[in-house]
């Protein structure tokens, strides 16, 4: 469609974004869109739809996935302790709040709910100095290990005490910290590494051949190098911080089938679970901090590792768009579902200042489409 390329090309044209790629498809796989926009040759090579990008705080969406699937197993409580779990170098002094200690009150689903209030290891700001992600961006890469982000987290001020998850009004917050503890409880629980995990309980059983984790793993299939991420148009390396928050690069096409198998209930062994991903949706307030500032907040909700997002009427001239659930990261990538319009949509722009980006494009997207549907 026409006005589909109109809008990526508007989008790769935005500064600092130098790049875009976006897929969409229907359901029942009659209707296919995708293309790419900006610079669009890399080297020797021609960045298309199919051109692998990192997905950033997608992976939380497929870290949860494996954290409901253990749980189908019986190998954790979703409302276990996380200290029975994970060592205590890890959760000791975690959560220090007003004087008091709720580091043994966590829970796996505080973790997956962004209900902790834990402090963010990358974005938030000690007292006098600059985020952990702004230190990599100025200073040049680093890798931690779960122990050493254990520590710098110990050094920032939590948000707010671990919630209690059977009240009526609930804060949520979103940081990285909860879900660097559930990669950290996913290793121990399973006694391998992330990667293999991954590949032996979601890439081989539903054909994800083009995804992987640099520097840990290679994809199943021969598959492109990946588009450069960047951070205010300028190309940044750092293959050591994507090691320690295990990221992932994977296509448009493997995103979309990813987030279509969870729909379809072709991951979980029981038909609810999926839904009780999406039982409780929290959503988080209004930013009234720099950190917040760059991670997702109002209107958006929260459920278990899975996100949903729906502008209120007085945004879309009284006229409601669909909702769309699934996840989004800071480097402007997407991934979501309308159950509305039974439509997928994945794509990104690997640019480090555009974590917004796809919520200003999905309404844009929706509106198009919905016209479509009505035609």
């Amino acid at each position: 469609m026409d006005r589909l390329q109109t809008l990526l090309d508007n989008l790769a044209s935005q500064k600092p974004i130098k790049q875009a790629i976006m897929a969409i498809e229907s359901g029942d796989s009659s209707f296919r869109w995708s293309g790419a926009a900006g610079e669009i040759v890399q080297g020797d090579a021609q960045i298309n739809a199919d051109t692998p990008f990192f997905i950033a705080s997608v992976d939380k969406l497929y870290n949860a996935t494996l954290v409901l699937l253990l749980a189908e197993q019986g190998k954790l409580n979703l409302d276990d302790p996380i200290t029975g779990y994970l060592p205590t170098n890890l959760t000791r002094g975690l959560h220090v709040l007003g004087g008091t200690d709720y580091s043994e009150k966590l829970t796996i689903r505080h973790l997956l709910s962004h209900t902790s209030g834990l402090a963010d290891w990358l974005e938030d700001y000690p007292k006098n100095g600059e985020s952990l992600i702004e230190q990599v961006l100025e200073q040049g890469d680093r890798v931690l290990a779960f122990e050493e982000i254990a520590e710098v987290v110990r050094g920032l001020k939590p948000h707010f005490p671990p919630q209690d998850l059977s009240a009526t009004r609930i804060k949520a917050r979103y940081s990285d910290t909860n879900f660097i503890l559930i990669i950290a409880l996913i290793e121990t629980v399973c006694s391998l590494p992330l990667h293999q995990v991954h590949t032996e309980m979601l890439y081989k059983p539903l054909g994800l051949n083009h995804t992987c984790f640099p520097g840990f793993s290679q994809p199943l299939q021969a598959t492109p190098a990946p588009v450069p991420l960047r951070a205010d148009g300028r190309v940044v390396h750092i293959p050591e911080l994507m090691k320690s928050f295990r990221g992932i690069h994977s296509t448009a096409g493997d995103t979309i089938a990813f987030l279509r198998s969870l729909a379809r209930n072709e991951v979980f062994q029981k038909e609810e679970t999926f839904a009780h991903m999406q039982a409780k949706w929290n959503r988080f307030g209004f930013p009234i901090d720099r950190a917040a500032l760059r991670s997702p907040g109002w209107p958006i909700e929260y459920g278990l590792g899975l996100m949903r997002f729906q502008l209120p009427r007085v945004f879309t001239a009284l006229k409601q768009l669909p909702a769309v659930i699934g996840h989004t990261g800071s480097t402007g990538c997407w991934l979501f579902w309308c159950p509305e319009l039974d439509l997928y949509f994945s794509g990104s722009v690997d640019e480090a200042s555009a974590g917004a980006v796809p919520y200003r494009l999905m309404p844009q997207l929706l509106k198009i489409l919905s016209t479509r549907k009505e035609d």
